[in-house]
């Protein structure tokens, strides 16, 4: 079965990537006035900076995919599980006490371009970090004493809800989510009414959507174009699988005006629930589109696919269209996408796809 992320580590290494938190951030002020306190936390002179930063009253209560869950006040001391959360939080100002460790797409702090530079223009302290490699560390985020335990994007299960929820309010995923299916948009939504800062989650959300239009206009090539966001592997059991529009991927390429390929939609008709379809090698022909996005452990792996004798019959890779991402990071900063990671995606990610788009028209 195809994970959601990809496991073979790789080091990071391109100048490009090295973007100020301004560039990042676009607008810095907006989206990180504030941060938390206590263990992981920075202070500031007014005092409860989470707390100053509330437009919603509380208590309140909160609906996601496992029932209701009451927050009695302001939270202050935030954890995270899984991907996405803590960038979040960290984007409405509250920056978590703890999080999970990376053991993918990190960088040579341990964390993301874009997270190391939200969390610089916080001035709040690193939050702890906690492995998840073998699932939900309980014991480690009960250590942090959390107000609050946040998890709109997740794979969440009911035994894990109800484990989180003997140590602090849980916030799972939305009603009509699917596990690790969330969009950034409705992660930010969520993440903000628990917090009571649901006016700037409004604001990032708009922020970061007007970045993604800003990007497609700069790239006209992209309008239309279609696309397989998926894997191609010559030694891999399943060799071609590809992401459905559950999945955040091809939602990231679809917010900039490309289209699935039909061929995947027809694939992915009746499994809505399902982030990936596998394909068959010796349909590869079939598997039509203008670009086939891919990650690869290295660059080698671009001449085994097309030197093999049929995954080389996909049409993009055929007519050159194929974009090999071997760097985690860029991997990492779409498909757990966040208002964070997507202005940084949109720097460093979309310039090879646009490329490989331009190519395809023939401009």
């Amino acid at each position: 079965m195809a994970p959601l992320l990809p496991r073979a580590p790789r080091p990071l290494s391109s100048a490009r990537r090295a973007l100020t938190p301004a560039a990042l951030l676009a607008t810095g002020a907006l989206l990180l006035t504030g941060c938390s306190t206590g263990t992981a936390g920075g202070e500031s002179d007014g005092g409860s900076t989470a707390a100053a930063g509330t437009t919603g009253e509380f208590p309140r209560t909160v609906t996601h995919e496992f029932g209701e869950t009451t927050i009695e006040e302001a939270p202050e001391r935030v954890a995270t599980v899984s991907w996405v959360n803590h960038d979040v939080a960290t984007a409405l100002g509250v920056v978590p006490v703890g999080v999970p460790a990376l053991d993918f797409g990190a960088n040579e702090n341990g964390s993301t371009d874009w997270f190391d530079a939200a969390l610089e223009e916080s001035g709040a302290e690193a939050p702890e970090t906690y492995s998840e490699t073998d699932g939900i560390n309980f014991e480690a985020i009960a250590a942090l004493e959390p107000d609050v335990i946040l998890g709109a994007y997740s794979g969440l299960t009911q035994e894990d809800y109800d484990k989180l929820s003997e140590i602090a309010p849980v916030i799972g995923f939305p009603e009509d989510a699917v596990a690790y299916g969330t969009s950034w948009q409705d992660s930010t939504e969520l993440i903000g009414q628990a917090l009571g800062r649901e006016e700037r989650a409004a604001e990032v959300v708009a922020d970061v959507e007007q970045q993604i239009a800003d990007a497609a206009a700069e790239y006209p090539e992209l309008e239309g174009t279609s696309f397989v966001y998926g894997t191609l592997d010559p030694s891999a059991a399943d060799q071609i699988f590809a992401y459905t529009a559950v999945d955040n991927r091809p939602k990231f390429l679809q917010s900039l005006g490309m289209v699935q390929s039909e061929a995947v939609e027809e694939a992915a008709r009746g499994k809505e629930d399902e982030f990936y379809v596998t394909w068959s090698p010796e349909r590869a022909d079939e598997l039509t589109s203008d670009v086939f996005v891919s990650w690869a452990e290295d660059e080698g792996v671009r001449e085994a696919i097309e030197n093999d004798p049929l995954l080389s019959r996909v049409p993009a890779v055929a007519d050159g269209a194929l974009v090999l991402q071997s760097d985690q990071q860029e991997v990492l900063s779409v498909s757990a996408a966040s208002p964070l990671s997507i202005p940084w995606a949109l720097e460093n990610v979309l310039p090879d796809i646009a490329e490989a788009a331009a190519s395809a028209g023939g401009q």
